[in-house]
């Protein structure tokens, strides 16, 4: 029986198990959607702004590991699909992208709505081609598959309207889809080179990332043996903090407690599964290995003298026999006494006895969200000072997921991320940890949420400023400027969306705001009012920054903005390093 091109491809997601597509309906997608519609086993889902259905097939494929799809009619529609797939590229999550294009007879005339999707994605995806007629469909649209789950990432199939509605004589093939992934075991002389390298070091240290994921037991099992604190990421935080005796924290911009210590401290530093990408956090003078199944990730961040390629897992497996339990452990204790200090007088500072002071301290709603929050929850987070929130007070426990876009840094991810998590399992808690600045840019898929009736918390951290842009002049030396916004009411616009919504101006009120948006079987909105002057400080600051600090106060000052000076300091107290 004769199929269209479209219905071919519907029926080629659904055999590899794509379970919905993200989009919005139009003109050269009508083929597409119509072949949605009469398919069973896949779903649309009608999103406001393309940009959303791509972040939202991101983080269901994240959280599922398996392929999800999203989609953009002609031109316009398609263009606002390419943030979204850069940060689910750069994730190395499967998402396929349909790209719909103008009528083939009119591709290179500069028609109307005219784009050249093929080429326009190929920065962002590991595969981008144009189905260009019906025959070619079935081979290309495997290939596309193949490659988002085998690399993983996104591929992008551009698929002329005309095209799309063409008819063919036969179904589609069932695709071949595998989720097993092969076991890369390192070489022996590598992982005896390292081995001896830690056999040999008095003062080991460990930095791991989200390579690590399906390590976590071994990682921690060589760090007792070597006598190593265990730094991370961002990515590596809900990897490795948990259930983790020799936690020292993160670094990065983001970073807090004792892991940049320890890291130029050691006589040799071990990278783990991350592509950390700050250099300048990064020892110039420390022995340097690193573990990664990439090889093309090994020494292009900072000077190497040891690499070991292979999975993180196999790799600690083959260390584990040949890496002798170190006796002196004073390197070790006394990096966790650092870090035990660090989290105490800085890191925990203003997040308790703070229930009368306003505006709210974001740390001290961030503890709240914490430990409200249930033990599997979904916590997405908008890029910015959330992340700083989120890195700090979040705790992982091996069941919770912590999403964000940590590699492409897009602001207004949180709420979208929400709307993929929340579609990929209904039945479990997602809270968008979100800023003013990134719900605003997104604010009309709100209305995805209510429509759908999802179970997402979106929590805003309202400061009616870009926190993190603020912190950024202030190190070039440089006074704030624009990054103020005018006060909005988002439980006002949630409420008249049809979303139960409260404000919270008061901390007292916190707590019981969020247990009571929680326990609601819906979405929800709790908009809290924080303070727009605390700030995040990196656990290194150098002489520049410092300098930076000093001269764009000193220009506040002069120019007349004395006070705000005056409340930032206080409001920034929590980062000086208390006896």
């Amino acid at each position: 029986m004769a199929v269209t091109v479209a219905e071919q491809l519907v029926n080629q997601l659904v055999s590899a198990g794509v379970k919905r597509i993200y989009g919005i309906v139009g003109d050269s997608l009508n083929p597409v959607v119509d072949a949605v519609r009469r398919t069973a086993g896949i779903d649309w889902v009608s999103v406001r702004h393309e940009e959303v259905a791509a972040f939202a097939a991101a983080a269901e494929a994240t959280v599922t590991g398996e392929l999800t799809a999203c989609a953009g009619s002609c031109g316009p529609g398609n263009l606002h699909l390419i943030n979204g797939l850069y940060d689910a590229n750069r994730s190395r999550v499967p998402v396929i992208a349909i790209a719909s294009h103008i009528p083939t007879n009119q591709i290179g005339t500069q028609f109307f709505q005219e784009t050249h999707p093929d080429r326009l994605f190929t920065e962002c995806s590991v595969y981008s081609e144009m189905i260009s007629s019906p025959s070619q469909m079935p081979r290309v649209a495997n290939t596309a598959i193949a490659h988002a789950l085998g690399a993983p990432g996104v591929a992008v199939l551009t698929l002329p309207g005309d095209v799309a509605d063409e008819e063919v004589s036969d179904t589609a093939p069932t695709v071949c889809v595998t989720s097993n992934r092969p076991r890369v075991v390192p070489r022996d002389e590598n992982v005896a080179e390292l081995a001896d390298a830690i056999n040999t070091a008095k003062k080991v240290t460990f930095f791991v990332g989200a390579g690590a994921r399906d390590a976590h037991d071994e990682v921690i099992a060589l760090a007792d043996a070597a006598a190593a604190p265990i730094g991370h990421s961002l990515r590596g935080k809900e990897v490795i903090q948990y259930d983790n005796p020799f936690d020292v924290g993160m670094s990065g911009l983001l970073g807090y407690g004792a892991c940049f210590e320890a890291m130029n401290s050691a006589e040799l530093l071990v990278l783990i599964g991350t592509d950390f990408p700050y250099d300048q956090f990064l020892p110039d003078e420390v022995r340097t290995a690193q573990i990664d199944i990439d090889p093309t990730h090994l020494g292009r961040r900072t000077r190497l003298d040891l690499s070991v390629v292979g999975d993180v897992r196999e790799t600690m497996l083959a260390l584990a026999p040949l890496v002798r339990r170190k006796s002196n452990r004073r390197f070790l204790n006394s990096m966790l006494k650092k870090q035990e200090t660090l989290m105490d007088k800085v890191v925990s500072a203003y997040t308790k006895k703070v229930e009368r002071t306003t505006p709210i301290h974001p740390e001290y709603a961030a503890v709240q969200l914490d430990e409200t929050a249930g033990e599997d929850t979904v916590f997405t987070v908008d890029t910015g000072m959330c992340n700083v929130w989120a890195a700090r007070y979040l705790t992982p426990n091996g069941r919770r997921r912590v999403i964000g876009s940590f590699l492409h840094g897009s602001m207004a991810n949180a709420m979208p991320h929400a709307i993929g998590a929340a579609f990929a399992d209904p039945s479990r808690e997602v809270v968008a940890m979100c800023g003013d600045g990134g719900l605003s840019m997104l604010l009309g898929d709100l209305i995805t949420i209510r429509h759908y009736d999802l179970p997402v918390k979106v929590v805003v951290f309202n400061n009616a400023s870009l926190g993190m842009v603020k912190l950024e002049m202030l190190v070039e030396g440089l006074p704030s400027a624009f990054t103020d916004s005018p006060t909005v009411d988002y439980a006002a616009i949630a409420t008249a969306i049809g979303i139960p919504a409260v404000r919270v101006e008061h901390p007292k009120d916190l707590r019981k705001a969020l247990a009571g948006g929680f326990d609601r079987s819906g979405p929800a909105l709790i908009d809290i009012v924080t303070d727009p002057n605390a700030l995040s400080i990196p656990p290194s600051i150098t002489g520049k920054q410092i300098k930076g600090f000093a001269t764009a106060m000193t220009k506040a000052v002069l120019g007349g903005g004395g006070a705000e000076v005056m409340s930032m300091a206080r409001s920034n107290l929590r980062n000086i390093p208390r006896p």
